[in-house]
């Protein structure tokens, strides 16, 4: 079974250059990376709200939480995807810090 992630991957690069009138992810790719980054930081935005409320809300406020992460992770995979990247990367840089003391991860990175 293939991974949902690798289905949007090319769902993404299919649709990077279809007609913006037919599809939403040609929209943000000929609004071009300042709209798609504009989404990213909404939609991370919405995320945090959502978290705060899912810490103290039901069921339905933890649903929003899923919701909310879900359409940030979609337009962070546009980026990626505007940028010529795409969640294998990400996934590669995860694995590479795997197994990695958080501590020790971010003072190399302040290197």
């Amino acid at each position: 079974m293939r991974d949902i992630l690798d289905e949007l991957f090319v769902a993404l690069r299919q649709r990077r250059d279809a007609d913006p009138a037919d599809s939403y992810v040609a929209t943000l790719h000929h609004k071009g990376l300042n709209k798609i980054l504009e989404k990213v930081g909404e939609e991370a935005t919405e995320t945090v709200l959502a978290a705060k409320d899912a810490e103290a809300g039901g069921d339905d406020k933890r649903a929003a939480l899923v919701a909310e992460t879900a359409d940030l992770w979609f337009h962070s995979l546009v980026m990626l995807s505007h940028l010529g990247l795409d969640h294998q990367d990400v996934l590669d840089e995860l694995a590479r810090r795997f197994g990695i003391s958080g501590h020790e991860e971010k003072a190399a990175r302040s290197k």
